[in-house]
């Protein structure tokens, strides 16, 4: 899932590989943090970037699922609040009654619906809501920039281009094929899958996308932010893209077992810089005491978290890695890719970011938390590069020098502009010309146009769930991804056969060892095209108030504040 440089967004760490989780003062409740189950008060989200989606079916930010799984959007099965991190990414009923009965070697799966669930107007939830749910996923022309997993997995017909012939509930062509494919009986709902698809039931607790939606209640592209809630809160009025949004306690919510729900009121406000997040969390004054943020702590202001305000900040290793890539609407030549890479200033890039307090170097998109990670030889050169083969390459291209290029990134702060600069320095000491292109509000609805202006542009990725398969074919199957109008999550426009075909082997191979192994294949190829060029592992320094209480993150949170358990001293 994506991330900002927050984000992200996302699952890494399996009951098996864990993220590991280190707070910076004494336990991992962040460090001398309060505890309490007692109900009431406001907690404050203090954040700059705005959520690009409230809409489940297109929400692929870490932060946001995370946060709306916990507050609005319930799923068949859930992650556990917790701070055992292995149990942290094992499923638990939710909204079903229990977590999901597999056969046909995991190409079928059943559950069954909880009869006292309800929405916040208190209609009952139905399997044909999950079934509706479903079905917006493949409208692949108004509900865009979600996870896509389902159009891979369904078994429906798909045609040339790889893509369902179902077009999803608002054209609704080929509809009988949908319907053969997902069934409801009562309460019980059946998915039918061309695959095995043993994960299932980690993808529902990871995403948002699988969750119930009122078919009375869609407007298509303009339910965005229109959040109809199933959880313990609602939104109250309507949510301001810019500023944010007050949740409230919704009266139709029943005791699920997996969130406490103790504030009465979660205010998030956006558009705040992280340097006056950092100002008011430091000095923790009036509301600021009941604050939380998943902005990172900016690196000037590393001098002043010390004595009690050290007991409030925490260092946690995300599950999300950066990376660069190249335009291959734009970027044919791959000797100009080859020399964007060789050039790129990674060391100057962390060091810029806060250097250990920010970021580890990376050597591959994949988190190497994941089971069958492999350094990816094309990067082996990496973080260092090499700037005079770097400066060969772009010669040899036969391309005029020096070589423009746009590098769009998520920027608007000193740190993620510094960060630029750095990579700019690089690419243009090899005999490119950069000219950088922050964007300031949202981000990933920019780069996913297709059509849109840049050469090089920045991403964030974490594993939707403990699963290589849930890195790469996201982000580089152009089957899924790439429409008139989206790109999905390929947001350098890549498209190749080869890698394609791969991972269609991938996909039908059993053995968890054997299928990782076919993915450091896909991999190699990638990197050979110099499809993306990594940068780092991103690490959360975050801090928060002094009367949050029951202060913690786990895999189950990507990384960010658990709002399905952190309380406000009374």
């Amino acid at each position: 899932m994506a991330s900002y440089r927050k984000p992200i967004a996302a699952i890494a760490a399996a009951a098996v590989v864990s993220v590991t989780l280190v707070a910076c003062g004494s336990s991992s409740d962040g460090g001398k943090g309060k505890t309490t189950d007692a109900k009431g008060g406001t907690l404050y989200y203090l954040t700059k970037r705005p959520a690009e989606h409230l809409d489940p079916q297109r929400m692929y930010i870490g932060r946001d699922l995370a946060d709306m799984n916990r507050l609005v959007y319930r799923q068949l099965v859930s992650f556990p609040v917790t701070t055992d991190k292995a149990a942290a990414v094992v499923p638990q009923a939710d909204l079903a009654t229990d977590t999901g009965t597999s056969s046909n070697d995991g190409k079928t799966w059943k559950f069954t619906i909880k009869d006292d669930v309800k929405w916040q107007d208190g209609k009952a939830i139905t399997c044909e809501d999950f079934k509706y749910g479903a079905s917006r996923t493949f409208a692949t022309d108004v509900i865009i920039g979600g996870p896509n997993y389902i159009l891979g997995f369904l078994d429906v017909p798909k045609g040339k281009d790889g893509l369902p012939l179902y077009d999803g509930p608002y054209k609704n062509d080929n509809a009988a094929d949908f319907d053969k494919a997902i069934t409801c009986d009562g309460n019980t709902i059946t998915y039918n899958f061309s695959k095995p698809f043993p994960d299932f039931p980690l993808a529902i607790a990871s995403l948002n996308s699988f969750g119930p939606y009122r078919k009375d209640q869609d407007q298509g592209d303009k339910s965005n932010y229109a959040v109809f809630s199933n959880g313990p809160y609602k939104l109250e009025g309507t949510w301001d893209v810019a500023k944010g949004g007050t949740f409230v306690r919704n009266p139709e919510w029943s005791d699920d077992n997996i969130r406490k729900a103790l504030p009465d009121k979660i205010v998030f406000e956006q558009g705040l810089t992280n340097e006056i997040i950092a100002d008011r969390l430091i000095a923790d004054v009036g509301q600021d005491k009941t604050a939380i943020t998943d902005r990172a702590i900016p690196p000037a202001y590393y001098t002043q978290i010390t004595g009690a305000v050290a007991d409030r900040a925490t260092l946690t290793e995300s599950p999300f890695v950066d990376y660069v890539l190249p335009n291959f609407n734009k970027m044919k030549n791959p000797k100009v890719r080859e020399a964007l890479k060789l050039s790129t200033n990674i060391n100057g890039w962390i060091t810029a970011g806060g250097g250990d307090k920010a970021y580890k170097p990376a050597q591959s998109i994949v988190n190497p938390a994941l089971v069958g990670y492999k350094p990816n030889p094309n990067f082996s050169m990496l973080p260092a590069g090499d700037l005079a083969a770097a400066k060969q390459a772009l010669k040899d291209s036969g391309e005029k020098l020096p070589y423009p290029i746009k590098f769009t990134y998520s920027g608007g702060t000193p740190t993620s502009d510094k960060q630029a600069a750095a990579l700019k320095d690089g690419w243009d000491a090899a005999g490119f010309k950069v000219t950088l292109n922050p964007l300031t509000d949202t981000y990933y609805d920019i780069v996913q146009d297709p059509t849109a202006d840049f050469d090089v542009t920045w991403g964030g990725w974490g594993a939707d769930w403990p699963s290589i398969a849930t890195v790469i074919p996201p982000l580089f199957d152009s089957r899924i991804n790439l429409t008139a109008k989206s790109n999905g999550q390929d947001y350098g426009n890549y498209k190749s056969d080869t890698v394609n075909s791969m991972i269609d082997e991938a996909a039908q191979m059993g053995d968890v060892n054997d299928q990782a192994a076919k993915y450091a294949e896909i991999d190699d190829q990638l990197g050979k095209d110099v499809a993306y060029i990594p940068l780092e592992i991103t690490l959360f320094y975050f801090l928060h108030g002094s009367d949050v209480a029951n202060y913690i993150s786990s895999p189950a949170s990507n990384g960010y504040p658990e709002l399905g358990g952190i309380g406000v001293k009374q």
